[in-house]
């Protein structure tokens, strides 16, 4: 057997050439720490304040218990100008047994504004994702960082070039709107595929209300411009209103779990265990009335044909934008 051998150069100090490399990996860490911390103490202590959680709370959320989180680029922006990690957190992570690609804004830093480094890391987890990974955006963005809007306009155009792609793929886009998200930040959440906004908290608007009456002399508000419950009841951008932030992550794995992508190690689709109907399916006769003509309710017949609740299924009729149009009811 012919032995290894080695290229070292034995006249060199080992000593000096250890210490250098642990240097280095100092470095790294400190760099990473800084990404890790966001915007800092300050602006995490204001953030909490307000009883939101940060960006990498709101990943651990909305994540299976136990399974871990894959970070993609945290060392984007070393070097730069621009804080490390560049003000998003980007990775792949399992909700509900199905692997896939979160970015989350980090509000903390900047407003949770993108830079050019921003986009470059956004861009790349979108390439990940092209392996057929659905996307979850946790979204709170004070939109483009103006100072470097010639450097993000042509890339950003770019990121909403994907989002349109990966649906045409079928590969589920799902926003979870935690706060203000403005310019970059709202077109995220109009096209991705499923939408749910914070109530009271989500407003999401090409401009604010400033710029509104400076370009039409009309007087708004965040509420009645972008709020939640408007675009939950009157221009239908959110497909489900949320009460808080953990109720929007629950609603965000709930919409993950019914996207049925779960399949086996072998990679064969497994049928989940159902439960009859929560109403005896026999009792429809009873629904109809005697006058054709006269209207009944359309849930009350799903709730005696669709699986009743159980361990595969949260709840027997999941209502997609209840709020709009409520002439129709429409779910899964």
């Amino acid at each position: 057997m012919t032995a290894a051998q080695t290229e070292m150069d034995a006249t060199a100090e080992p000593g000096d050439r250890c210490a250098a490399m642990l240097q280095r990996i100092a470095d790294l860490d400190a760099e990473h720490a800084k990404s890790v911390a966001g915007g800092g103490e300050k602006y995490v202590a204001r953030h909490r304040e307000r009883n939101k959680f940060t960006a990498r709370e709101r990943i651990e959320l909305l994540i299976d218990p136990g399974s871990a989180f894959l970070e993609l680029s945290p060392l984007a922006g070393w070097g730069s100008d621009f804080t490390v990690g560049a003000s998003v957190v980007t990775g792949i992570g399992v909700v509900k047994g199905v692997e896939c690609v979160i970015t989350a804004n980090d509000p903390t830093v900047k407003g949770g504004a993108s830079n050019p480094w921003t986009l470059k890391k956004v861009l790349r987890a979108a390439k990940i994702a092209e392996n057929s990974l659905p996307t979850i955006a946790l979204v709170e963005s004070g939109g483009g960082d103006l100072s470097t809007q010639k450097d993000i306009f042509i890339p950003g155009g770019q990121m909403f070039r994907d989002i349109t792609r990966a649906s045409a793929r079928k590969e589920t886009s799902i926003s979870l709107v935690f706060g203000i998200s403005i310019a970059v930040g709202a077109y995220i959440p109009a096209m991705s595929d499923y939408t749910v906004m914070v109530k009271e908290r989500a407003k999401v608007f090409l401009g604010g209300p400033p710029l509104v009456k400076m370009a039409t002399g009309e007087e708004s508000d965040d509420g009645s411009l972008g709020g939640a419950e408007m675009h939950a009841r009157v221009s239908g951008l959110a497909d489900y209103l949320a009460v808080d932030e953990l109720d929007a992550i629950r609603i965000g794995r709930r919409i993950m779990a019914r996207l049925n992508r779960h399949h086996s190690a072998k990679g064969v689709p497994q049928i989940p265990a159902y439960a009859e109907p929560d109403e005896d399916p026999e009792s429809l006769f009873d629904l109809i009335p005697t006058d054709l003509k006269e209207p009944f309710g359309p849930r009350d017949v799903i709730a005696r044909v669709a699986d009743g609740a159980g361990p595969a299924n949260e709840v027997a009729f999941d209502e997609f934008k209840p709020l709009y149009g409520a002439r129709i009811r429409n779910g899964r």
